[in-house]
C-alpha cells in the first residue's frame, strides 16, 4: 500500500522523499492519498503529533496541483499563530523548490514587497492566520475572484485550536464568504492531535457544505511515556517569585520563604540542566518568572546561559531565536505559554515541565507531545504548587487543588483517553457584530435585507433569528456604527468607520493596547502598564530598569537590571470540565498510589486523603466551617459551578439569610449565613433539579455582562439572552446535584 501511494505522487515529491531518505510512507500519509486521491469528500486526520500529518495533507494535495495547476491561489492553509505559518513556510519551501508552485506565507510580520507580490501573480500555496484573511477580504473584496477563484483545497491546521473559540467561528464565516466568489467549493482538510470526539470535529469541519467527512482509522500504536509530579509549597504573597535578598530578609518572618522558594526553583534547574527542555506554564507571567530565576541559578553556578522566554507579548525577534535555539542541537531551555503548544517543528526535545496543572486533558497531550519523537519515549514533569499552609487556614484552603488536578488529568488520559468535547457558543454576539461590519466594509452600500442575507446565511449564526438582527441593526445605528442614506441603504457610520480601518479590527479576541519596550534600537517585547520611571520589571526572562516613558507613543526606554523583576498580565478566563473535578475529587478519596508521583506530591497527597477523612469529604458536599459559615465543595466544573453560585444569589439568597458568598471557582464556595440553617441550604441546592428554573432566571434583569471584544456594540437584551445560553447550564447543574442526596 505504501509503495501504491508513493508511485501516485508528484515526481519531485518522490525525489524529495528519496533526497530525505524516508523509508517509507507512514500510516496518516497513506490514508490521506487515499481519501485526497479516490473520493471527493472532506478529509479529517486525527493523529499524534509527530506522526507526519501536515507532509499527508499536502503530499497528494500537492501532486493534484502540479498535475492541473490553479489559475489562481489553489491551496490556502489556515495556521492559528505566525510561529507555525513560519515553520511550515519553510518545509513547504524545500518540498517545493524543484516544482513551479509558489509558497506565500501571509500575516502582520510579512514584508508589504512580498505581500505585493502574491496579489500580482496569486498561484500556489497560501498560508494565513485567520486574522489577515479578514484584512483579504475587507480591502481586496473586488479582487477576490482573482485571488481565489479557483481554489481546490483548505487546510485547517490544529483544528481543536479553533473550533470552540471565536477564531474557529470567525474561520466558518470566512470560508462561506469567500465560497460565494468561487467556482468550485474547495474540499477542507482538518489536522489534528488532540480530538476526542471525531463527530463533533467532522460538523465543524463541513459546516456550511454538503460534502461529508472522512476520518481514517489510524493506529497510533503503544506510545512509551514517562512521567513525574512534584509538588512545592511555597509563600503565599510571591508563589512563583524569588526577589533575591528580599527573601532572606523575610526568613525570619516566615520561616521557609527564601528554602521553599529557591528549592522550586532549583528543582526546575536540575531537571532541565545541559538539556533542550520546553516548560510550560499558564501564563505569561509565570514563564517570565521561572527563566529569569532559571537564569539566576545558572549565573551563579557558571554556566552558559541557554534561556528564553516565548509568549504573545515577546517580540518577534526574541520569539523566533528562542525557536532557533529550541530546533538547535545544543541545549536550550524555554519557557512558553500556548504559543509553543502547537504544531511547530522544535527539533527533538529531551523533555517537557509543566508548571501547575494546564487547564485540560487536550492541553496535557498537546505539550506531552512535543517530547517523545522519533521512537524516544515522551517525559513530561509536572510541578504543582500551592500557598503555603497557615495555622489559620480554613478546610478548603487545606486541599492541594493544583495536585490533584494534574493527578486527574493524568489519570483520565492514562485510564480512558479521555479529551474534552468541543464547546461550541450558541449565540455569538460579539462575532455577529465583527462580521456585520466586516461585511458592510467589505461591500459597500447595502439594503436591510441584503445585509441580513450575507450575515445570517453563515453557519455561525444558525441561532440568530431575524428580529434579534434587526434590533441589533437599529441598535448600530443609533450608535453611529451603521449609518442610513438618503436611499435607505446601511453603510459603515463615522463611529463605526474608525473601528473597522484600524488593524486590531481584523482580530475577533480582545487584546490590550500594550507598552512597546525597547533597550536602545532593539524591541524586547510589550506590557501592559510600566511601574514607574527607575523601577525593575520582567519581560524576555530578564529584568529591566526603566529610564525613559514616551506616553504618547506608548514606548518604554529601558537598561538591563539586577536581581528579579516582575510583571502581571491581564489574564483571560478559562473553562475546566466537570469530568475534571470528578475525577480530583476520586483522587481525594480512593487509595491508589500513582508511580509517577515524586516524594513531596506522594506526602502532600497523603496528608490531603487524610483531611479528607477525617472531615468527611466522602459523604458531604457542604462542611461547616465556623458559626454560620459553610464550605460548598461541589467538583463541577466552571459553567456548573457559574450556574450554583447565581442560583444561590438570585434564588435563595434572601429566603436563607445568606450574608456573603465567596470562593475559588470551580473548586469551592464560603458561605456566610445569617443564622444556622446547614438543612436548608443542603436541601435548596439537591432540591434544585425540580425547581423548573431556566437560565434566564439566573441572569438579572439589568445584567449586561460584556465578556468578548465587541460586546459593547450589542443591546442589552441580547447580551443577557447569549449570556444565559452560553454560560449557564441548569441542565448540567440540577444532574450534579441531584446524585448528593
Amino acid at each position: 500500500m505504501s509503495q501504491s501511494s508513493f508511485n501516485r505522487l508528484a515526481p519531485f515529491i518522490q525525489e524529495y522523499i528519496y533526497h530525505n531518505n524516508w523509508k517509507e510512507l507512514r500510516q496518516v500519509q497513506i490514508a490521506a492519498c487515499q481519501v485526497i486521491f479516490d473520493s471527493d469528500a472532506h478529509l479529517l486526520l486525527a493523529a499524534g503529533t509527530a506522526s507526519g500529518k501536515t507532509e499527508a495533507a499536502f503530499l497528494p494535495v500537492l501532486t493534484l496541483l502540479h498535475q492541473n495547476p490553479s489559475t489562481t491561489i489553489g491551496v490556502l492553509y489556515i495556521g492559528p499563530i505566525k510561529a507555525l505559518i513560519n515553520d511550515q513556510f519553510e518545509r513547504l519551501c524545500d518540498l517545493l523548490k524543484e516544482a513551479l508552485i509558489p509558497v506565500w506565507a501571509w500575516h502582520g510580520d510579512i514584508s508589504s514587497s512580498r505581500k505585493r507580490q502574491l496579489l500580482k501573480h496569486p498561484q500556489g500555496v497560501l498560508q494565513i492566520t485567520p486574522e489577515s484573511l479578514e484584512s483579504l477580504l475587507i480591502n481586496k473584496h473586488s479582487e477576490l475572484p482573482r485571488l481565489f477563484g479557483d481554489l481546490r483545497f483548505v487546510i485547517i491546521d490544529e483544528i481543536h485550536a479553533f473550533m470552540d473559540s471565536p477564531r474557529g467561528s470567525q474561520i466558518l464565516c470566512q470560508l462561506a464568504r469567500l465560497s460565494r466568489f468561487l467556482k468550485t467549493p474547495p474540499r477542507r482538510i482538518g489536522l489534528s492531535a488532540t480530538l476526542g470526539d471525531y463527530s463533533q470535529a467532522e460538523a465543524w469541519l463541513c459546516s456550511g457544505t454538503d460534502r461529508l467527512v472522512i476520518t481514517p482509522e489510524i493506529s497510533s500504536g503503544q506510545r512509551k511515556v514517562q512521567l513525574a509530579l512534584e509538588h512545592f509549597s511555597l509563600p503565599k504573597e510571591e508563589p512563583l517569585l524569588d526577589k533575591g535578598g528580599q527573601g532572606e530578609a523575610l526568613q525570619g518572618i516566615r520561616g521557609s520563604f527564601h528554602y521553599n522558594v529557591n528549592s522550586f526553583y532549583k528543582y526546575i534547574f536540575n531537571q532541565t540542566k545541559s538539556r533542550k527542555c520546553l516548560i510550560f506554564a499558564n501564563n505569561r507571567t509565570e514563564t517570565e518568572a521561572v527563566i529569569a530565576n532559571l537564569r539566576q541559578i545558572s549565573q551563579r553556578e557558571g554556566l552558559p546561559d541557554i534561556y528564553h522566554v516565548h509568549h504573545g507579548s515577546i517580540s518577534a525577534s526574541l520569539r523566533e531565536a528562542a525557536e532557533e535555539a529550541m530546533c538547535s542541537s545544543s541545549p536550550a531551555v524555554t519557557a512558553a505559554t500556548v504559543t509553543l503548544e502547537l504544531g511547530i517543528d522544535i527539533g527533538q526535545l529531551e523533555r517537557v515541565i509543566q508548571v501547575n496543572a494546564p487547564l485540560s486533558v487536550s492541553s496535557f497531550l498537546q505539550r506531552l507531545g512535543r517530547t517523545g519523537r522519533r521512537g524516544s519515549p515522551a517525559d513530561m514533569r509536572f510541578v504543582a504548587t500551592e500557598a503555603e499552609l497557615l495555622e489559620e487556614a480554613s478546610l478548603p484552603e487545606q486541599i492541594p487543588w493544583q495536585l490533584l488536578q494534574c493527578i486527574a488529568i493524568i489519570q483520565l488520559y492514562l485510564e480512558e483517553r479521555w479529551i474534552e468535547p468541543i464547546h461550541q457558543v450558541k449565540y455569538p454576539l460579539s462575532l455577529l457584530y465583527h462580521q456585520t461590519m466586516s461585511t458592510l466594509a467589505s461591500m459597500g452600500e447595502l439594503s436591510a435585507a441584503a445585509l441580513a442575507q450575507q450575515v445570517l446565511t453563515l453557519p455561525s449564526f444558525a441561532a440568530i433569528s431575524p428580529a434579534d438582527f434587526r434590533q441589533l441593526l437599529r441598535y448600530l445605528i443609533d450608535i453611529d456604527q451603521i449609518q442610513l442614506t438618503e436611499k435607505g441603504e446601511l453603510i459603515v457610520g463615522v463611529t463605526g468607520e474608525k473601528i473597522v480601518r484600524n488593524f486590531r479590527f481584523y482580530a475577533v479576541f480582545s487584546s490590550n493596547r500594550e507598552y512597546t519596550v525597547r533597550d536602545e534600537s532593539t524591541e524586547i517585547g510589550r506590557i501592559v502598564m510600566p511601574p514607574p520611571a527607575s523601577n525593575r520589571f520582567a519581560l524576555a526572562g530578564r529584568t529591566w530598569e526603566i529610564w525613559d516613558i514616551d506616553t504618547k507613543s506608548k514606548i518604554v526606554y529601558v537598561k538591563p537590571g539586577s536581581g528579579v523583576g516582575s510583571t502581571s498580565w491581564r489574564g483571560g478566563s478559562s473553562t475546566i470540565h466537570t469530568k475534571i473535578l470528578s475525577r480530583m475529587r476520586q483522587v481525594l478519596l480512593e487509595d491508589t498510589q500513582y508511580p509517577y508521583l515524586q516524594r513531596r506530591a506522594k506526602e502532600r497527597l497523603k496528608a490531603a486523603r487524610q483531611l479528607a477523612q477525617f472531615d468527611g469529604l466522602a459523604s458531604q458536599n457542604i462542611l461547616p466551617l465556623e458559626s454560620q459559615t459553610y464550605c460548598i465543595l461541589p467538583w463541577m466544573g466552571t459553567v456548573a459551578f457559574r450556574t450554583l453560585e447565581r442560583f444561590l444569589n438570585f434564588c435563595v439568597r434572601e429566603f436563607l439569610d445568606i450574608r456573603s458568598i465567596k470562593g475559588k471557582s470551580p473548586y469551592y464556595l464560603i458561605v456566610k449565613l445569617g443564622e444556622d440553617r446547614y438543612q436548608e441550604l443542603y436541601e435548596e441546592i439537591v432540591d434544585f433539579g425540580n425547581k423548573e428554573l431556566t437560565e434566564d432566571d439566573l441572569v438579572a434583569a439589568e445584567e449586561a455582562p460584556k465578556l468578548q471584544k465587541y460586546d459593547e456594540f450589542i443591546p442589552n437584551n441580547l447580551l443577557r439572552k447569549a449570556f444565559a445560553l452560553d454560560y449557564l447550564d441548569v441542565g448540567e447543574l440540577g444532574e450534579i446535584v441531584s446524585s448528593w442526596s
